[in-house]
């Protein structure tokens, strides 16, 4: 037999063929030891190999298993390389050790208590009365009062604005919107045959007299608005603007869509516009960015008078909310997980905003300090599609201006998510940034 590289080749084939499927538990030491005649301690640099490559994770006590590698980053050590990814600053996911331990035991109390049986049945629209309740007290240690039967949870912020838009818009309704906002409210507006109205926005937040001029000329059905850490020019819309804001909205009847994915970021923020504004302000967050992106738990505020219409829209969609991941999720809201981790996040999106403002010192970025992103201004004779291209030969993701643009012209820049790769990682990662953007040449 060869050396520990080759066992761990072997294994390594058999990984990436499928032989060992996504989670399964891999051999002991022993027995790995055993079935290829090498001595124990081989066997445990195989296994070290294997983690340190990415195919394979441990946990203490239960043993050594398959990554799932749909959802991998190469190490920054085996980058750059073809069709390699090291580094993605296009996602913002929040990053927790604690998150698999916390998980396990969270569905070990569920199994230990309870009935668990209705958990598997059917929920009501929006969720159990119990779980809306505990969803209710979260968001009012937040300073968000509301009546529990006006909160519905959902399967995070893009199923709450689906639902949205089923309940209370139409085909060829006009939605205002920054001029550069979420894609993914983009894709719904398409999917929905909906019409943006793009509001120019400067680095507080949007033109308001804009806003107000836009509404004379034409009839807007609704404003979708980010107002506590815009996603993606990291701005929180002041106490001013959103007192104006309301006002502008009750003149000309505007409901107001008010995404609050990333305002756990801002603690503490000005007053969310649904308080302001609860006749006719929806809000939709979840625990995506502070917890885990694939838990899909979320959170959503409806006005009295539509709440019958967003039932007939859950029930339409997906007929009501997954019990065991609405009994995770308000668990988590209730014994203070949500609270810990958030503040997790606040302080690890400090540190990378650090890592972003030194390593990319004198270029134009916009980043609120405690965001998981900024938004770096290009020289217009740059183009990015070439950035982007370079950077992804390159082993790093990023995400460029059109994906975000309402308008026709694109403006050039770059948002650069800073919240998923390792602290260690970063620099290395910002630094391949600065010198594709110093190397791509002009036109």
């Amino acid at each position: 037999m060869g050396s520990y590289l080759d066992i761990v080749d072997a294994v390594a084939a058999d990984i990436r063929a499928g032989r060992w499927a996504p989670g399964q538990r891999l051999p002991t030491h022993r027995q790995l030891a055993a079935e290829w005649g090498v001595a124990v301690a081989t066997a445990t640099r195989v296994f070290a190999e294997l983690k340190r490559t990415g195919l394979a994770v441990g946990e203490p006590g239960r043993g050594t298993f398959v990554r799932d590698l749909s959802v991998r980053l190469v190490p920054a050590e085996y980058g750059p390389g073809p069709d390699t990814v090291w580094a993605d600053l296009s996602m913002t996911q929040p990053i927790s050790p604690r998150r698999g331990e916390l998980l396990r035991s969270a569905l070990r109390d569920l199994a230990a208590g309870g009935d668990l049986d209705a958990l598997l049945r059917q929920q009501p629209p929006g969720g159990r009365p119990r779980d809306r309740e505990v969803a209710a007290a979260f968001l009012a240690d937040r300073d968000i009062e509301v009546e529990a039967d006006r909160v519905f949870l959902t399967s995070g912020v893009q199923h709450g604005l689906d639902l949205i838009g089923r309940a209370v818009l139409s085909p060829g309704d006009v939605v205002a919107v920054d001029a550069l906002t979420y894609p993914g409210f983009k894709s719904l507006a398409a999917l929905h045959r909906l019409e943006l109205a793009p509001i120019p926005a400067g680095a507080d937040g949007p033109d308001l007299d804009a806003l107000a001029e836009l509404c004379r000329r034409r009839r807007v059905r609704a404003l979708y608005s980010m107002p506590s850490l815009h996603n993606p020019l990291g701005w929180v819309l002041g106490e001013t603007a959103r007192t104006r804001l309301v006002e502008l909205a009750r003149e000309h009847d505007l409901l107001l869509f008010e995404d609050a994915a990333y305002a756990f970021l801002t603690d503490p923020a000005p007053a969310a516009l649904v308080t302001r504004a609860p006749e006719r302000a929806f809000w939709v967050s979840s625990l995506s960015k502070s917890v885990a992106a694939g838990l899909r738990f979320g959170m959503m505020i409806v006005p009295h008078r539509h709440c019958e219409l967003m039932k007939s829209a859950v029930r339409a969609t997906m007929s009501s909310p997954p019990g065991l991941v609405a009994a995770v999720g308000t668990g988590w809201l209730a014994d203070g997980t949500v609270t810990a981790l958030e503040q997790v996040s606040r302080d690890t999106a400090a540190a990378h905003q650090q890592v972003l403002r030194r390593e990319l010192a004198g270029m134009d970025v916009l980043a609120h300090p405690h965001s998981y992103f900024g938004w770096l201004r290009v020289d217009p004779e740059q183009r990015m599609d070439r950035i982007a291209a370079e950077l992804s030969r390159r082993g790093v993701r990023i995400s460029t201006a059109d994906l975000f643009a309402t308008t026709a012209h694109v403006p050039h820049g770059l948002r650069i998510a800073v919240g998923s790769p390792a602290l260690a990682d970063l620099p290395q990662a910002l630094g391949t940034v600065r010198d594709v953007l110093q190397s791509v040449p002009i036109g």
